[in-house]
């Protein structure tokens, strides 16, 4: 069986939106190395519509040197009840049907690690529905402040186990979690 990972950067008061907003100078050498050690593992990306609106947008041409020609070159899967296929970013394809149940049966299909990428929605209800085996949650020291989306919402009640936490030179703290089963 495939693991399914999400990984979200993460501000200290809970802030999962806008990274780009918020995390100063927090990102360092280290956190790229974890970075590039869970983009080496993975070989199928679930987007969410969001998610694949600005990235297709964002890196759909060129991109940048380091993540443009992964994200440009793997298997990417959409989540999306308002885009309708085909998909203009090359090797993207909507999931049609039930979503939860296309991330089971591409569990069981051969392969690498299944990534839920750039998306608060779709790594939350993938998360909660217990198909996601691993949920790293990158946080950053810093404060972004209010108007942020959080990944977990008021009445929320989810239970974690910690799998592994490292932390960087900068201070970024790297927790990886499960559902606690």
């Amino acid at each position: 069986m495939r693991k399914v990972t999400a990984g979200l950067f993460h501000s200290t008061d809970g802030a999962a939106e806008a990274p780009d907003q918020w995390q100063f100078d927090a990102f360092d050498d280290e956190l790229g190395g974890i970075m590039g050690q869970m983009i080496g593992a993975t070989d199928t990306v679930i987007l969410g519509r969001v998610g694949y609106e600005a990235w297709s947008k964002d890196f759909g041409e060129a991109g940048d040197p380091y993540f443009g020609p992964f994200i440009n070159n793997v298997p990417k899967f959409v989540a999306s009840r308002m885009l309708t296929a085909p998909l203009g970013w090359q090797n993207s394809t909507l999931i049609e049907g039930d979503v939860n149940a296309f991330v089971r049966d591409l569990k069981g299909k051969p392969g690498g690690e299944i990534a839920v990428m750039g998306g608060i929605s779709i790594v939350r209800s993938l998360f909660l529905a217990g198909l996601i085996d691993e949920l790293s949650l990158i946080t950053h020291p810093v404060v972004a402040g209010p108007g942020y989306r959080r990944l977990f919402e008021a009445g929320d009640k989810v239970r974690l186990d910690l799998i592994r936490s490292l932390t960087t030179s900068k201070g970024n703290v790297v927790s990886t979690y499960a559902l606690k089963r």
